[in-house]
């Protein structure tokens, strides 16, 4: 597969998905931490492998938690002191301008992140306190396997994981959402949930993307500048990964060579 994507690309973003490894070997090998959980870079399998490896670590929603940033820095100096460091934040922003101050709501979160990703809240949280809602507590209406989660991940508080791994799981989520009496749902999963069940409230999505706060330049003899952005044309994927740069230091653009690249992330995001 790989060998056919390369006759028609010029630049190959292969995702681990997750904490998986690469199963290709990177020219450039990107690993996204969590500024929100410091230490798991160091803890878990193959998250650890994947830090040792990578080319560059990108430590996301850094602002959040300016203390642990430096705590995953120590790490990554002690476990792969070459690696390019970059920090990011995530922006949220509410897929409508509804008004939710003072409503109820149910948060509904990424099932991964808050279940074996052991984070107690997600984006829709933070949006809801944000924005002055009233967050009701699910866990009383919780439906079958749903409520099974809580037992099995205790760390879990008035949110609920947005998992639907079968039908059957699905129609529980689903019966879960409809019986929470509540103004609106807030919904901070990847994927609108709506395209698999069907929701009796309002749905509000809270959508992040990604904003660097230190800019990443890697010119075509394959030293990574930090900080600075060539003038001129420039492949721009992800986080600028890839500039043809001439001796002079300007760009090149006739001069863009294939580069299967490797885009694994250590820990799943909001």
């Amino acid at each position: 597969m790989l060998a056919e994507v390369e006759k028609e690309a010029e630049i190959i973003v292969w995702d681990g998905g997750n904490n998986d490894m690469p199963f290709i070997k990177p020219d450039l090998h990107f690993v996204v931490c969590d500024a929100l959980r410091p230490g798991h870079e160091m803890w878990y399998y193959p998250g650890e492998t994947n830090l040792r490896a990578a080319d560059v670590v990108v430590i996301n929603k850094s602002s959040e938690n300016p203390t642990d940033v430096k705590r995953i820095r120590k790490n990554i100096e002690k476990a792969n002191p070459n690696a390019t460091v970059i920090e990011a934040d995530m922006e949220l922003t509410p897929s409508d301008e509804i008004g939710i101050y003072g409503k109820k709501v149910i948060v509904v979160e990424d099932g991964p992140t808050l279940t074996h990703g052991e984070m107690k809240y997600g984006a829709a949280t933070i949006k809801a306190k944000e924005l002055g809602a009233q967050i009701v507590d699910p866990r009383p209406y919780a439906r079958g396997s749903i409520k099974e989660l809580y037992d099995i991940y205790p760390h879990l508080g008035a949110v609920l994981p947005a998992v639907g791994y079968s039908k059957n799981q699905i129609k529980e989520l689903s019966d879960t959402i409809n019986d929470v009496p509540c103004d609106l749902v807030l919904l901070g999963t990847p994927t609108d949930i709506r395209r698999f069940m069907d929701v009796n409230k309002t749905v509000l999505r809270i959508k992040y993307e990604f904003e660097e706060i230190e800019k990443l330049v890697v010119y075509s003899d394959g030293n990574v500048d930090v900080g600075s952005i060539l003038s001129g044309d420039y492949v721009d994927i992800l986080m600028k990964i890839y500039v043809p740069a001439t001796a002079t230091g300007t760009v090149d653009s006739t001069k863009i060579t294939i580069i299967p690249a490797s885009l694994s992330v250590l820990l799943t995001t909001f």
